[in-house]
């Protein structure tokens, strides 16, 4: 297998693993588990593991630097964590409200807030190319999160959650993709994810210790851990530098339908045929936004 391809894989299982994520934690909710206590175990197990791999794998290929610069990445990239941590929470909150088929649909707003995000940023002009996806993109979640389904019962306060978790998850993708990258893969996942620890102990604060369970801690939090703060960044990291941010944005995309499918079969959300040309043109629009035209002879 060769280096393209195993990126291409690497891509897709991350996606695949965020896209479980809120239909097992909604799953959960039903069982009786609460929402802060799920969010608290997950990063909880998160910052433990990446802790641990951190200490084993990444001392071995670490270039001297300046001590100082390397503190401060350090605590750019906990600062950043807080974006993730807040995303977690807005996330599973939303899908309190709303369906997880909606929910995921919200969250990948950050497709063209990302567009938005850079033109203020990087201070330069946002291409047609741009603009005319981020469009397509709006369009389709008007059609995804059934706003124009007369039967439909909008619950707003799910919608804020989940426009709130997807105005977080694009701070969570800028840091990501720029922030302290000469530091090894597991370090700068380990601060990353003791930011969203830390913000998320603040976030939801004495409600995760009326909702301790150790049950929950072994079941759920390892589950959560894993596939939501443990193997995603480790993935990513390793298959985007190899196929490139473009086509890594296309795979990524596969969250959309991983996770409106694990609804379907695990919780029996209906998925009405407008939510199917919804999410469609979403993904079309993430292919659009990112392929590159080919290079003339």
């Amino acid at each position: 297998m060769n280096n393209h391809l195993k990126g291409v894989l690497y891509v897709g299982i991350g996606a695949a693993s965020y896209g479980i994520l809120a239909t097992f934690v909604k799953f959960a909710n039903n069982n009786g588990s609460g929402t802060a206590g799920l969010a608290f175990a997950q990063y909880f197990v998160g910052v433990v593991v990446l802790s641990l791999l951190s200490f084993l794998f990444s001392k071995k290929n670490v270039a001297p630097t300046d001590k100082k610069e390397t503190r401060r990445n350090k605590l750019k990239l906990v600062a950043f964590g807080s974006f993730l941590g807040l995303t977690s929470s807005f996330y599973y909150l939303s899908i309190q409200y709303i369906p997880v088929s909606v929910g995921i649909i919200l969250l990948m707003q950050t497709i063209w807030m990302g567009v938005v995000l850079e033109f203020f940023i990087k201070r330069h002009l946002v291409t047609q190319k741009k603009i005319i996806g981020a469009i397509a993109v709006i369009i389709g979640t008007l059609l995804a999160a059934k706003i124009f389904e007369v039967d439909a019962a909008l619950n707003f306060k799910g919608l804020a959650f989940g426009l709130l978790a997807a105005i977080c998850y694009t701070g969570t993708l800028y840091a990501t993709s720029s922030i302290a990258l000469e530091l090894p893969l597991f370090t700068r996942s380990k601060y990353l994810i003791l930011g969203g620890l830390m913000v998320t102990m603040l976030f939801w604060n004495v409600q995760i210790i009326y909702e301790f369970d150790w049950w929950v801690y072994l079941k759920w939090g390892a589950f959560l851990g894993f596939f939501g703060t443990i193997l995603p960044p480790i993935l990513f990291n390793k298959g985007i530098p190899v196929i490139g941010t473009g086509l890594g944005s296309i795979i990524s995309a596969l969250e959309i339908p991983i996770s409106v499918m694990s609804a379907y079969i695990i919780l029996q959300e209906e998925i009405s045929s407008l939510q199917w040309l919804g999410i469609l043109i979403i993904l079309i629009s993430v292919v659009y936004i990112n392929l590159k035209p080919k290079a003339k002879k």
